[in-house]
């Protein structure tokens, strides 16, 4: 009946029309019949059967839009006799007929019609019954109906836009009657015993909240992650096992690393105790000596770091672990051989540089292990420093293994000896700052696929529903969960979703708070810290997305206890649609779309963003000098993070680093994670680099800053053109950013008061001063309830 509204008006406007009845697969499984070719008859026009989301009867639409006559003059439906004798007499009033064709028209659209065309007559007479201006306004010479109008509103008791829209659906619903069978007209249907449960009063709210949380657990912390780990340390990373192999090839490494990890510990405990490890009789003095070294190792059963102590008996089995893989001792003695007799020390810690420097070369003869035949081999600075830093276990050993993009790149930059700063710039800049955001692709993905599945089985337009009860006692417009549901995906279509809403107050406020949800571009930085800070508990990416609903109702609350944001929530009606099982290339489509967003969005914005990032990290002023730096802290991203850095000490991450990736989020909130990947890229793995520069106090407090600060730059221009005015959009900028960095601040302070991290001080008083005023905003007294009219008044013309 809803829909039938919009056809009956084209119509009446003579344009061509063929009405598809859509969903009938739903209609036949309830057991509900249409009468067809009654309903053509009614409406004079075809009708078709359909069902879109099976593909069924769309080529009989098609067949029906070849057919149709180009022009239809019909009386679509028929008014009450005081609107027909109304509308008769409009017409009369008309000066002149002239046959139109809609294309005649359409050339006309521009200016003003002289004369109203014949077939047109009796539409434009129900828009001037209706007082449409816009009507009026394409008229040259449009007759005075006032007379007209005013009889029929006394008549009616009702202005005359409602009299038609009255008469309109009680000809509709007439048509229905008469052409619909219902076949379960008393009993429930499937929805229906569905809905009983899911809208239940007490039962919906826990029911969204495990569905939300299952949604975003599933994404970040199970299926997903493990996609994500596999695109990190795989396709971007070192690369990845064809099959079987994986497993044995990771136990050999892990004992490997431990091992690794033990002698140096127990090396650094003996050379404090003034041995030197290079001495034969090294392990008996030690082990006389009672030498103990100790490193701290990740349990992963306890997700903890623990203190792992090395004796001298632990050193042995560590040595025999990675002998193996040590270096050539007779290429070494070769190259330092020839390196003392040019005068320079090998256990200077220069060694290498100046030997580079020097351009030393040794002459190393070995014996080809598939030949058997000696081969000379001359051996410079950087072959010596990789047989002196070792080797490590060969996963082609283990495997197929297919190598990650930087190693495939990395060599084919190297085969073309490509210039130092182009291989830095692709490898460092390129792959790692894009690399970073697009390992996280495949969470993206999986929380696409689940948000499409509940869009496309009705169960969003519930939650729609059931938090339209919640956010009305907080002040907020069930309308206002429309963007925010949008904004999910993308802020900005979020934003302009907020345009739908009418009343200007609930817009303003709509449009400041859709952007606290997490959108797909901010799901990067929750799962990277969720990953690599928190171990991948299960609590970090739901927790992220009740945060912004918990900063929405919040806001909602004290805006509206305001004198500009004042009044009553706007009414919210919507349509539920029937629970259906959703098909899958809809649901794929629908994933794909999002995810395709993301991925054009890493090619263009993102890619730009990190060869900025990489270039301002990279050089900076030395000594009067612009060159490229050795250290990061003398770079110009160091300089200019360093100038804001003071902004964010009171929230626990007052480092350049952590403050330039928050600035440059404000590009594209991918930014974060890219300019994370770039500047904490190292030997390490930026994964374990960031986990060595973020505590999980300092990591969550960094991540609900993100998450609720000013969006990216393209959400800030819809937010610019939905206020419509320029001190609304730097009061609802500012908002953002003082809330996130107030949130921020009470999870680092007194978060970390309670978990003893973080000593009392003056940022902590702050910070309870802060969260006192706060819950006196919302749950102070509302003063302007009841004086909703002049409010609204003044916070328009505001």
């Amino acid at each position: 009946e809803r829909n039938l509204y919009l056809s009956t008006q084209l119509l009446e406007m003579g344009i061509p029309v063929v009405v598809a009845v859509n969903m009938m697969d739903v209609v036949r499984k309830r057991g509900d019949q249409i009468n067809i070719t009654a309903l053509e008859e009614k409406l004079s026009c075809p009708v078709v059967e359909i069902s879109a989301l099976k593909n069924e009867g769309i080529d009989q639409v098609v067949n029906c839009l070849k057919t149709i006559p180009s022009t239809v003059g019909i009386e679509a439906m028929a008014y009450s006799r005081e609107v027909e004798d109304a509308l008769t007499e409009i017409i009369e009033r008309f000066e002149g007929s002239l046959e139109y064709s809609l294309k005649d028209l359409k050339r006309e659209e521009e200016g003003a019609i002289d004369q109203v065309p014949e077939h047109l007559q009796r539409f434009y007479a129900i828009k001037l019954l209706e007082n449409d201006e816009k009507i009026r306004e394409s008229l040259k010479n449009p007759p005075d109906v006032s007379d007209i109008t005013a009889r029929i509103e006394q008549h009616f008791d009702d202005d005359t836009e409602s009299v038609i829209t009255n008469e309109r659906y009680t000809w509709i619903s007439s048509i229905m009657h008469s052409v619909r069978m219902l076949g379960n007209e008393d009993g429930l249907t499937t929805s229906d015993k569905i809905d009983r449960v899911v809208t239940n009063r007490f039962l919906a709210l826990p029911i969204f909240a495990v569905v939300m949380f299952l949604v975003y657990y599933i994404s970040v912390s199970t299926v997903g992650t493990f996609a994500t780990d596999w695109a990190n340390d795989g396709v971007f990373g070192d690369g990845w096992f064809l099959g079987a192999g994986g497993d044995e090839y990771a136990e050999v490494v892990d004992e490997f690393d431990g091992a690794s990890e033990s002698v140096a510990a127990f090396d650094e405990a003996a050379i404090a105790e003034g041995l030197d490890p290079e001495s034969d009789t090294f392990l008996f003095e030690a082990e006389q000596a009672g030498i103990v070294g100790s490193y701290e190792a990740y349990d992963d059963e306890t997700g903890e770091n623990e203190l792992v102590e090395v004796d001298a008996a632990a050193y042995e089995e560590a040595k025999d672990i990675i002998a193996p893989y040590a270096g050539d001792a007779d290429l070494i003695a070769a190259f330092e051989l020839a390196a003392s007799q040019a005068g320079l020390d090998p256990a200077s810690e220069t060694f290498v540089e100046d030997a580079e420097a020097a351009g030393i070369t040794a002459e190393y003869t070995h014996v080809d292990e598939e030949t058997g035949e000696n081969l000379t081999t001359i051996v410079d600075a950087a072959a010596y420093a990789a047989e002196v830093e070792g080797g490590a276990p060969d996963p082609t050993e283990y495997g197929i293994w297919v190598p990650g993009l930087p190693v495939i790149i990395g060599d084919a930059l190297a085969s073309i000896d490509a210039a130092d700063w182009l291989t830095a710039l692709i490898l460092d800049g390129i792959v790692a700052g894009v690399g970073a955001v697009l390992g996280f692709i495949p969470q993206m993905l999986v929380l696409f696929l689940l948000l499409a599945f509940l869009e496309s089985c009705g169960y969003m337009s519930r939650i729609a529903f059931i938090l339209d009860r919640v956010f009305r006692r907080f002040g907020l417009s069930g309308k206002s969960f429309v963007p925010i549901l949008i904004g999910t995906g993308c802020g900005v279509p979020g934003v302009m979703a907020s345009r739908t809403i009418e009343n200007q107050n609930d817009r303003r406020m709509t449009v400041m708070t859709t952007t606290f949800i997490p959108c797909g571009a901010k799901l990067p930085i929750i799962a990277l810290f969720a990953a690599a800070v928190f171990g991948g508990v299960w609590w970090v990416a739901p927790s992220a997305y009740f945060l912004g609903i918990a900063a929405i109702l919040c806001t909602g609350i004290i805006l509206k206890k305001t004198r500009f944001f004042a009044g009553d929530p706007a009414p919210f009606i919507m349509e539920l649609p029937a629970y259906h099982m959703p098909t899958v290339g809809a649901v794929l489509r629908s994933m794909w779309e999002r995810a395709w967003s993301f991925i054009k969005k890493a090619g263009t914005i993102i890619l730009l963003a990190c060869i900025l990032v990489w270039f301002i990290s990279t050089y900076g002023v030395v000594d009067g000098v612009f060159m490229a730096v050795e250290d990061q802290n003398d770079s110009i991203l160091a300089v200019l993070g360093t100038l804001i850095c003071w902004i964010f000490n009171p929230l626990g991450w007052g480092d350049w680093q952590a403050a330039s990736a928050a600035v440059t989020g404000l590009i594209a909130k991918e930014n974060v994670v890219g300019t994370l990947g770039i500047l904490y890229n190292g030997d390490a793995g930026w994964y374990a680099n960031v986990q060595a520069a973020f505590t999980p106090l300092v990591a969550y407090s960094f991540l609900a800053f993100n998450l609720l600060c000013a969006p990216c730059f393209a959400a800030m221009g819809a937010i610019k053109r939905e206020m419509n005015n320029r001190k609304w959009f730097w009061a609802a900028i500012g908002y953002q950013c003082g809330l996130a960095w107030v949130v921020a601040l009470w999870i680092y302070q007194i978060g970390g008061m309670i978990t003893g991290e973080v000593a009392f001080g003056p940022f902590a008083v702050i910070a309870i001063l802060l969260a006192i005023a706060f819950i006196y905003l919302l749950f102070r007294k509302n003063k302007y309830k009841g004086k909703v009219e002049s409010l609204t008044s003044v916070a328009a013309e505001s």
